[in-house]
């Protein structure tokens, strides 16, 4: 015998928060692991990092920048050819000017010099009032800050700051205009209103961008002050001043420095305005480059926390349905455990936990049929017992009953003797006579049907059979108000079967269609005739209701039954199925709802005693 171990009982830790505590540990380890990754590359590769950044940033500043000002100096060639063409007249010429004016707003004026001297200055009156400037103030301007002449070339324009006040930031443009018919060349000097570059500075709020014009001066940076003083790089220590000066020749076109600035470390990288050979620079300082890394750190714990609280919401119902169709499954295990066989366990899934919820209900559909089947198959064997107890008891009382009634036959016929034939009392005494002999063959039978004997197989006669059952059960009949009929067809050839066993089985169907009738009148006939000259027909039919369609296929099964507890045992079908098997027969039901039933049975004719054994063997 094997042993069984008891477990043990502890602390008890439902599956889903197993599964909930593995998946918050695995993603904790591998959220741990990325972000210890990242920081610690992020923290090597940090300079590398700043650097790289910084110099993109600072090139592409210095392309847009480059862009900006390419299609400023292209602007300023189309002034420059209106203002120098002298086949315009003048009133053309001022309605051009004005249109070019409107079409681009950041040209604040516009003056042609030729032999480095001034011919002509046209001015946007409206830009100059809107900055509380007249053209005095740009006039005395240039005065102050003269055009280096041999500076300005068709390759490299000339451009520095030229901010009047606050209110509007500009610079001066100053380029040669590409003209034909001239012999001095003609240089136009366009001041321009700084929002585009401006727009450049602000276009980050973590790198400070500032352009340093063609005289050395800042032109463009996110300090006011510095826009408006025209301020030097002073803040730049010298040597790296000195390290843009191969920048600032054009013989790179970007480099990448850390400096010390007003007491900052500072990471720095500077490119080349290609179309005027300005230096536009980006720096950083150090401490926002770690505050960068230590938001990105800040960012990254944010994430791992948010995915862990995702992670755990998500865990949990997911658990949840994993787990909800096991306890239910344990809920039902417990209650079919207690004997409770009608559970049902809802499918809500068609995973494996759906087929196994299938699985169970299916093993409890089947415990639940089988359970009644044992009930069905116990009250029947219990009846059988009755009804076989009965039967011994039949025998004994029809044996006991069977010599008083030889006795008073025997009184009887000698009573008749000594009487005249004519006398009333003859006639009585021939009545009792009669059915002392009919009571006498009925107890006969009766005690021929009861009695346990072998089985044998012997030549009989099937009218003989059928009669000797229907005089069995005929008074049963006619108590019932069932009239028995029967229509036998006469030198029938013989066969080779137990009698006693055929009674069995006709007298069980002739009682069966009595129950059915349940009271009410009705007939059942009893007939036999020979098929196709080798074939016995016994056919049982009555008046009653008749078996419905869906019943047909199971009456022969074993504890089948449609009568109710106690009335039947559900098994007289089926052992007569068996005894017409047995003698190498066959029957079936014939029957339609309200038209009654006919049970026909067909039976070998005329087959010899080794044929039937060798049959019954091979069976």
């Amino acid at each position: 015998m094997s042993a069984v171990t008891t477990p043990r009982r502890g602390l008890r830790i439902p599956l889903r928060f197993k599964i909930l505590l593995s998946l918050l540990v695995v993603i904790t380890i591998v959220v741990s692991v990325i972000t210890f990754t990242m920081a610690n590359l992020f923290h090597s590769d940090k300079r590398t990092y700043i650097r790289d950044l910084t110099s993109l940033v600072a090139v592409h500043a210095a392309e847009e920048v480059n862009s900006i000002v390419q299609g400023y100096n292209e602007r300023l060639q189309v002034f420059g050819r209106v203002m120098y063409d002298p086949f315009l007249p003048q009133q053309e010429k001022a309605k051009l000017l004005e249109g070019l004016f409107e079409d681009f707003p950041e040209f604040i004026a516009v003056t042609l010099y030729q032999n480095k001297t001034e011919q002509a200055t046209v001015f946007d009156a409206r830009g100059l009032q809107g900055a509380g400037l007249a053209k005095q103030d740009l006039q005395a301007f240039r005065d102050a800050n003269p055009l280096p002449f041999d500076k300005i070339t068709t390759e490299r324009p000339f451009v520095f700051n030229a901010t009047l006040n606050d209110k509007l930031p500009a610079f001066v443009l100053a380029t040669p205009v590409a003209l034909t018919d001239t012999e001095a060349p003609v240089i136009a000097a366009a001041t321009i209103k700084m929002d585009a570059l401006l727009r450049v500075a602000d276009r980050t709020s973590v790198f400070e961008i500032f352009i340093v014009d063609n005289a050395g001066n800042i032109l463009v940076s996110r300090e006011p002050q510095h826009v408006s003083a025209r301020a030097p790089l002073d803040w730049l220590p010298l040597d790296t001043l000195r390290a843009l000066e191969p920048l600032i020749k054009g013989q790179t076109a970007a480099s990448s420095l850390e400096y010390l600035a007003n007491g900052n470390e500072m990471v720095g990288a500077f490119a080349r305005v290609e179309v005027s050979k300005m230096v536009l620079g980006t720096q950083i300082p150090k401490s926002a480059a770690y505050l960068t890394a230590r938001e990105l750190l800040n960012n990254l714990t944010g994430v791992s926390l948010g995915l862990l609280v995702l992670s755990a919401l998500m865990s949990l119902f997911w658990s949840r349905q994993i787990t909800r169709p096991v306890e239910q499954l344990s809920l039902a295990a417990r209650e079919v455990g207690q004997g409770k066989f009608d559970i049902h366990v809802d499918i809500t899934s068609n995973d494996e936990m759906g087929e196994l919820a299938h699985s169970f209900n299916h093993m409890a559909t089947e415990l639940h049929s089988r359970e009644e089947a044992l009930k069905q198959a116990q009250a029947a064997l219990v009846q059988s017992e009755k009804m076989s107890a009965f039967g011994q008891l039949s025998a004994g009382i029809a044996h006991e009953v069977k010599n008083p009634l030889a006795g008073i036959l025997g009184y009887a016929q000698l009573s008749m003797r000594k009487v005249d034939k004519e006398s009333p009392v003859y006639r009585h005494l021939s009545l009792i006579e009669k059915e002392t002999k009919r009571c006498k063959e009925i107890i006969e039978n009766l005690m021929r049907f009861a009695r346990q004997e072998k089985v044998a197989m012997e030549i009989t006669e099937l009218n003989n059979v059928v009669s000797e059952a229907c005089a069995i059960v005929d008074h049963q009949l006619t108590i019932n108000q069932v009239k028995l009929n029967k229509e036998l067809t006469p030198d029938l050839p013989k066969f080779m079967g137990n009698g006693n066993q055929l009674q069995q089985v006709l007298m069980n169907l002739m009682i069966n269609a009595q129950q059915a009738m349940d009271g009410k009148n009705g007939s059942v006939t009893v007939s036999t005739r020979l098929l196709d000259g080798d074939k016995l027909e016994v056919r049982v039919s009555d008046t009653g209701p008749g078996i419905p369609k869906e019943i047909q296929a199971k009456i022969f099964e074993p504890f089948f039954t449609t009568k109710a507890v106690g009335k039947g045992t559900g098994l007289g079908l089926s052992v007569s199925y068996g005894i017409i098997r047995d003698h190498q027969g066959e029957i079936h039901i014939e029957s339609e709802p309200g038209q009654g039933a006919s049970f026909v049975i067909t039976l070998p004719a005329t087959v010899s005693p080794k044929e039937v054994d060798a049959r019954a063997a091979a069976g």
